[in-house]
């Protein structure tokens, strides 16, 4: 199949890679203010990768034209954080052709949805199918641009869902060479709650905030960052998580039991389970507090988490204190801001029940 993937930075040079490595034509689009990986892959003709995969794999087109990128393409996948997944759909907007599949990977928070509605698509449309996943398949880091060091490719924890789901069978089936450990999630709220990024990087970089600013993030953020102190905060947000799941009749594993099946820990508890877990050996802390675990893990991923639990009726006061304490440090409003909320989706007006049946 022709595979496109949008955005060049270490997640969409994996899911490049891999794609071509099973072997589908591929290429990269990214936008021209992130030159330098798209410029190291024009110039080697494609991506090197080390660690769990290995070797060098062509891609077909690397550049900065959404219509050339996206021409004849099967699967559009739209790899980033979630404030790129809008900007991505209204690219490819005037050039969506009928049967085409869009995967935004991973969702963090209804990512399938905010590309219909950047790219016009109505919710039940069905002539672009958009799913999305619950998180990245890999533990991955751009060593230099093209460029890339995979950790771990996911042994399961993987999950995708279409908007709406009645499609997802349809995408899975398309994907699977490449990913065939992935799972059907019930639907896409499923996706964006067993996303487990909101959970965990946001408390182990706040309990953190002092070692990160003072050594530039030279420590293991995992095997290092989480004490049984650390633990517990990350276990009282997985809990307020698990009980908005509940509330929406959705199963959501607990995050170091989900670890454990992704293949990153072989323990399942929120404190050794993390210092110990081998998919997690040698991932160093970010050198500054203005990074994604903050600005893209609290002020997408928990505020809306926080403004679901209000909409279905689940209180989330740990939720509701790590928000507060992280804009304090990172002088923001990140609630106020509401970068992505069930509002700012369209999808607020809805019960837990009428959820159930608008995205099935």
């Amino acid at each position: 199949m022709n595979i496109t993937v949008l955005g060049s930075g270490n997640g969409g040079c994996a899911v490049a890679f891999d794609c071509a490595a099973h072997g589908h034509q591929v290429s990269l689009f990214d936008f021209e203010q992130f030159p330098e990986s798209i410029k190291a892959v024009q110039k080697n003709g494609g991506i090197h990768c080390e660690g769990m995969l290995e070797g060098f794999q062509p891609v077909v087109y690397a550049g900065y034209d959404i219509k050339k990128s996206l021409g004849g393409t099967d699967i559009i996948y739209a790899v980033g954080p979630a404030y790129s997944t809008r900007p991505f759909a209204e690219a490819c907007k005037p050039h969506l052709k009928k049967g085409q599949i869009v995967i935004v990977c991973p969702s963090s928070c209804g990512g399938s949805i905010e590309f219909k509605n950047g790219a016009g698509l109505d919710l039940r449309d069905e002539d672009i199918v958009v799913a999305e996943t619950s998180t990245l398949p890999y533990a991955v880091r751009l060593l230099e641009p093209g460029r890339i060091r995979i950790f771990n490719k996911l042994k399961g924890g993987l999950f995708l869902a279409a908007a709406p789901a009645k499609n997802t069978n349809y995408v899975f089936e398309r994907v699977r060479d490449v990913y065939p450990t992935m799972s059907a999630a019930k639907n896409i709220l499923q996706t964006s709650l067993q996303n487990g990024n909101p959970v965990i990087h946001p408390a182990i970089t706040l309990m953190n905030v002092a070692l990160i600013e003072r050594t530039k993030g030279d420590f293991d953020f995992y095997h290092e960052g989480v004490t049984p102190a650390v633990g517990r905060l990350v276990e009282a947000v997985d809990r307020e998580r698990i009980a908005i799941g509940k509330k929406l009749g959705l199963e959501v594993i607990p995050d170091p039991e989900l670890g454990v099946i992704q293949g990153y820990m072989t323990e399942d508890t929120y404190d050794n389970g993390f210092n110990t877990a081998p998919g997690f050996a040698g991932v160093k802390a970010q050198n500054n507090l203005d990074y994604r675990y903050f600005n893209e893990d609290v002020g997408y991923g928990l505020v809306f988490l926080q403004k679901l639990g209000e909409q279905v009726g689940v209180v989330t006061p740990v939720m509701s204190a790590v928000i507060k304490l992280v804009s304090v440090l990172m002088n923001r409003d990140y609630l106020g801001e509401a970068r992505r909320t069930m509002e700012t989706l369209g999808l607020s007006k809805y019960t837990a029940k009428e959820l159930e049946k608008l995205l099935a």
